[in-house]
């Protein structure tokens, strides 16, 4: 059963600042009382003047202790016209902005900060709709999400998704599914995949590539394609299909992820090889076999994902990429991607010109792009611009 939400901010526990945070995340150091608050609970917040603030998501157990989702006056602020304004705002970006109805029955209908909803991200897959929490407060807010899209979408069903870790340090647990895979088929760009909602990484796709893949299979005419960490096969099933490439091999070291790139390369009637083996692993024997390939692509999992990570992270992409620079045959083309937040655009880019420096390759950069416009950043988060991609011509 849901757990009681208050209607009017006149009911919440108040919370006051020490100082007000440049951005959308308030930290512990930034908090000078709190009243009353529970993990998890809205809270009305207050300058350090008592001025009205705005109303955020507390928790004092997060590194984020408190996310604020509006800057309205917590006197005036109601949760159902909040969702009701930010869900409307949000969908009529996707249909009536970008239009993505014409190309695709899948995107991102929410993108965090970007969209006002801290802590949440949603993707719709045909009829069904995916909410994934990244904070304890906004899971206990899904009766409020699903009510707001349910006006938009009637005939959805949802599913619940959290890591195993957002679970552990936010303080909550979602309940599995039960009941077998609840599998959909979707349509972008006229290729189709099927989505397991109740397996795979974050919410069963990944919406986000979905004008690189399109843009990739533009080179693959004629040649010889390998897809590196290619999860359900996206890139490659594109080229594939839409590129007119002579072969593609999709390398993905999870084994259900495997069987589900064949099983997408069966709906699009199109052929594919698939090893099931560890990238790096995968990337050596071929070279040891002299095997080149004229488009590339190596799109791997989150490699930086703290601060303590970040040397480790940063010479694993190095080392990935020096690797598949060298599979890469003269003149081919080389795509490679990043999914860390915490490595921008033009540390990447250095990343890569490092690999290609020792992997004795001269390399021309064609185009740099992140995700779609589905994915929208809030410019005072620049750190949800996670994904960088950067096309390459290699000799």
């Amino acid at each position: 059963m849901a757990e009681k939400i208050f209607s009017r901010a006149g009911g919440l526990p108040r919370l006051k600042l020490s100082h007000a945070p440049a951005g959308p995340n308030a930290f512990k150091r930034m908090i000078d009382i709190v009243d009353r608050a529970e993990a998890g609970q809205l809270v009305a917040v207050y300058d350090k003047h008592d001025n009205p603030f705005g109303v955020a998501i507390y928790n004092p157990h997060s590194q984020i202790m408190a996310r604020i989702i509006s800057r309205e006056n917590p006197e005036e602020f109601t949760v159902e016209k909040f969702f009701d304004d930010k869900v409307t705002r949000a969908v009529s970006l996707r249909r009536d902005t970008l239009k993505l109805q014409e190309t695709t029955d899948a995107c991102r209908l929410v993108h965090d900060y970007a969209d006002g909803l801290p802590g949440l991200t949603v993707d719709i897959y045909k009829d069904q709709i995916a909410l994934e929490f990244y904070s304890l407060g906004m899971y206990r807010l899904w009766p409020n999400v699903e009510a707001a899209f349910k006006k938009h979408f009637p005939n959805a069903s949802f599913h619940h998704r959290a890591t195993a870790y957002t679970q552990e340090m936010e303080g909550f647990k979602i309940k599995p599914d039960a009941g077998p895979a609840h599998k959909t088929r979707i349509t972008e760009n006229g290729v189709q995949f099927e989505v397991d909602l109740r397996a795979g990484f974050k919410t069963g796709f990944f919406c986000d590539q979905r004008e690189n893949r399109l843009y990739a299979s533009k080179f693959a005419a004629g040649k010889k394609m390998i897809d590196l960490c290619s999860y359900t096969g996206g890139f490659g099933i594109y080229a594939a299909k839409l590129g007119g490439a002579e072969s593609v091999t999709c390398v993905e070291l999870d084994p259900e992820a495997v069987e589900a790139s064949k099983r997408n390369a069966n709906i699009n009637k199109v052929r594919i090889d698939t090893a099931c083996a560890d990238a790096f692993t995968y990337m050596r024997q071929m070279l040891e076999l002299k095997r080149k390939y004229g488009l590339v692509v190596l799109d791997p999992y989150k490699l930086v994902s703290s601060r303590e990570e970040r040397d480790k992270g940063i010479f694993k992409y190095r080392d990935f990429n020096r690797i598949a620079l060298s599979l890469v045959e003269e003149g081919g083309v080389f795509v490679t991607c990043s999914c860390s937040g915490m490595v921008s655009m033009d540390e990447f880019s250095f990343i890569l010109r490092g690999a290609a420096s020792n992997a004795g390759r001269r390399v021309q950069i064609l185009k740099k792009s992140g995700a779609g416009p589905d994915h929208p950043v809030a410019a005072d988060y620049p750190e949800g611009e996670y994904l960088k991609c950067i096309f390459c011509r290699v000799f």
